[in-house]
């Protein structure tokens, strides 16, 4: 009887764990088809976005689809076919590679590849023919020293900092090309026609991407740079006047997450702290673009660049001022409510100014001789004058005692002085021990304490406690208005920096010859909605061929 039980119980609990699966698997099922009705409509809103965010890149991939098209015809249309060949492929294959977003990068590029192989092509030429003179013998020998030579100075003066920044891709090519014909030379007889075709080829799909990249819906480097430049400003702008707001208005989050991409404060200043590697690359390409010879000046692009880092260093500031809204010590509200007018005033005209530069630097002007007004001066001495009005505010009740004791010792050890002088002619001074008394002194106090040292040595183990160092903080009096203070002082350090950025803005308007600034200039306080980050435009290169 217990044995049929049994199996009866084994029996039932393996059919729940069937049904159990069985559930399970239907449940996952379930899930998965609704995640593939879900995928063609979240596919398409991707899609969607990513055209919406920046139309110039639905035109760029229409101008790739018509480059490779035009390529396509040497390979297709049989005279061209005829006249090249199979290295008609080349011509396709240089589109793929070369063809970027900007102009800049496009001609970078371009003119890298064509002037590598043209170089490696000349340089093959004059081995061969050294080689072939040699005879077929020393041949094979004179080529594995012209590789190793040529291989070798290739690859150091890639290190060099000028040739890494502008020509790296150009040495690249140069020394895989070089390699190709030297080696291939000693085992085919028409190789240099074969590199005659393949330069022809690659020049052709040079010269697609470049009349397409500048003369068809151009995008420039420097116009991204531009733009982005002052799109940072009206971030910072943003930032810091959020950063206040929140400070006195809002409810405080310690749970420390402050890289939040609905946080609006870290929104402003991510896109200046993360602009390093942009500016830099867009700089580069803006060096290459022709655009501005017209105007009679060399584009400033090492200038935005010194722009960006000064900005960057503002950034900083802000970061810090942001810190504070996160830190577990706060001022109680009834303290920031006494300085809140002038701090909130201060923000406003630092804001002001960084919109101002930020205008300027769109509409090509030059700023106004009163970007420094007296209301930013007047909010900064209202915001001394506030904290002045409150000094006990900063001291603890303990260092008010302190001081006050201080005060009352130092008055009456004067008032003593004073009168032991007027009796006695002169002060007394304190009686000194001799030599020996010092000395047993000292061995009394040392053998002291050794004992003391001796039972702390005792097996007794302090546990260290995860939250010592929390109410260790805790108890000690800090003043009320202590994480107050260091928030003021960042806000007025944001201050002292604006000079920094409008000396660099100045220097560039000078250097791009911006427009003077007239009375009947209107300001916009206004910020405009930023593009899309620039450097999201800028495909990822996979291979030099």
């Amino acid at each position: 009887m217990v044995p049929k039980v049994h199996s009866d119980l084994e029996m039932s609990k393996v059919g729940n764990e069937s049904g159990e699966k069985i559930e399970n698997w239907k449940k996952c099922m379930r899930v998965f088809g609704e995640r593939f009705k879900r995928f063609p409509c979240l596919a398409w809103k991707s899609i969607w976005k990513v055209g919406c965010d920046d139309p110039r890149r639905v035109i760029h991939a229409f101008k790739v689809g018509l480059s490779l098209t035009l390529v396509s015809l040497l390979y297709v249309l049989e005279p061209l076919f005829k006249g090249i060949g199979q290295n008609a492929i080349w011509a396709v294959m240089t589109v793929v590679v070369v063809f970027e977003f900007t102009a800049g990068a496009t001609l970078c590029k371009g003119l890298n590849r064509g002037l590598g192989t043209l170089l490696a092509g000349l340089l093959a030429f004059l081995l061969d023919y050294l080689a072939n003179a040699s005879g077929h013998i020393l041949q094979a020998v004179f080529i594995a020293v012209a590789v190793l030579i040529i291989g070798s100075v290739a690859t150091y003066i890639r290190f060099i900092p000028t040739i890494k920044k502008n020509y790296d891709y150009g040495v690249v090519i140069f020394l895989l090309t070089f390699n190709l014909l030297t080696v291939s030379s000693y085992r085919v007889d028409h190789v240099f026609k074969l590199a005659h075709d393949r330069f022809y080829t690659i020049a052709i799909g040079c010269a697609v991407c470049l009349v397409m990249s500048l003369f068809v819906f151009p995008n420039w480097s420097g116009e991204d740079l531009h733009h982005s430049t002052a799109f940072k400003l009206d971030g910072l702008a943003k930032s810091i006047e959020a950063c206040v707001n929140e400070y006195f208005y809002g409810e405080f989050d310690f749970s420390g997450d402050v890289k939040s991409s609905e946080d609006p404060i870290y929104k402003g200043y991510k896109a200046v702290l993360d602009s390093k590697s942009t500016d830099e690359t867009l700089a580069l390409h803006a060096s290459w673009e022709p655009r501005y010879f017209r105007y009679c000046h060399k584009f400033p692009s090492q200038q935005y660049v010194k722009v960006g880092t000064v900005l960057r260093q503002f950034g900083y500031t802000v970061v810090a001022l942001h810190g504070c809204l996160r830190t577990e010590i706060q001022t109680p509200q009834s303290v920031r409510v006494l300085f809140k007018d002038p701090c909130i005033r201060l923000a406003a005209e630092v804001s002001k100014v960084l919109i101002e530069l930020a205008t300027s630097i769109r509409s090509r002007r030059h700023c106004s001789p009163e970007i420094l007004s007296d209301h930013l001066h007047e909010a900064l001495q209202d915001l001394n004058t506030a904290i002045k009005s409150q000094p006990r505010l900063f001291l603890s009740s303990k260092d008010i005692q302190a001081n006050n004791m201080l005060a009352t010792m130092a008055a009456a050890e004067a008032a003593g002085t004073t009168e032991q002088i007027t009796k006695h002619g002169k002060s007394s001074l304190p009686s000194v021990k001799t030599d020996s008394s010092a000395l047993l002194d000292w061995k009394t106090k040392r053998v002291s304490a050794e004992q003391t040292k001796d039972v702390e040595q005792l097996p007794e183990r302090k546990v260290l406690r995860s939250q010592t160092s929390r109410i260790a903080i805790t108890s000690l009096e800090f003043s009320e208005a202590l994480p107050f203070a260091a928030f003021a002082s960042l806000l007025v350090e944001t201050v002292a920096k604006l000079n920094l950025i409008i000396d660099e803005v100045e220097e560039l308007g000078r250097l791009a010859c911006f427009k003077e600034y007239r009375h009947g200039d209107e300001f916009s306080d206004s910020c405009e909605k930023p593009r899309v980050d620039v450097l999201e435009n800028h495909l990822p290169s996979h291979g030099g061929e």
